[in-house]
Formats: structure tokens, C-alpha cells, sequence
């Protein structure tokens, strides 16, 4: 584990609490400047409707591929996945389980949660 590349937990499908665009238009701006500085995050988990980000249909879908191709590990809850009736393989990453998330969180140099 690289102590310099964070893990991100991302917690909803919109940045901040706004309901008229706005969070979905900066957690979209978020995910891609990810692709666009170094380094890349480790791990990005995706929880409760943060899970949203990683279906099929996602607008930041691509760039979370991107990601992915570079290296990030994409990880989605599966709880959340059944909680929100999403289709069981994410377009982007794998399926895990919260033993799995906390031992990402509590090894990571450096965790950032959203």
C-alpha cells in the first residue's frame, strides 16, 4: 500500500447536500479532476448512494474506468447495490462488503471520505 495515494470514500451520488443540479455537477467535476491529477487514489469505495456512481447509466462512468485502467481499485457495497435494487455487477469495479471497507479505511495512509 502506497501511503501517498488516498482512499476515498464517497458516500453520495451528489457532493454536498443540494437537491436543484448543483451536487451532482460538482461530485461529476470531482470524480474527473481525480483522472486528472497524480497520483491517483488507491481505492475509491462507493457506500449508501454512492453506489449510484458505479451502475450502469452513471454520468462519471468513463471516468471511473479511467481509473480503473490506471490502476484505482474500485470497490462498490454490496449492500447498497441490493438496498437500491442496482444491477449486481457495477459498470465499473467490483462488489464488496464493509469487512473489506474497513480494512481499506484503517489501512490507508491517507483516507478522504465525501
Amino acid at each position: 500500500m502506497d501511503k501517498n495515494n488516498p482512499v476515498i470514500q464517497i458516500t453520495s451520488d451528489s457532493y454536498g447536500n443540494e437537491s436543484d443540479g448543483l451536487g451532482e455537477n460538482l461530485m461529476k467535476a470531482y470524480i474527473y479532476a481525480l483522472t486528472e491529477t497524480m497520483p491517483h487514489p488507491e481505492t475509491v469505495i462507493f457506500i449508501n448512494r454512492g453506489a449510484y456512481l458505479t451502475a450502469e447509466g452513471s454520468p462519471v462512468l468513463d471516468s471511473l474506468k479511467l481509473l480503473e485502467r490506471e490502476g484505482t481499485e474500485i470497490l462498490t457495497c454490496g449492500t447498497c447495490i441490493d438496498f437500491f435494487n442496482l444491477n449486481k455487477t457495477p459498470g465499473a469495479g467490483n462488489v464488496t462488503n464493509m469487512y473489506t471497507i474497513v480494512e481499506k479505511l484503517s489501512n490507508a495512509g491517507n483516507a478522504i471520505i465525501i
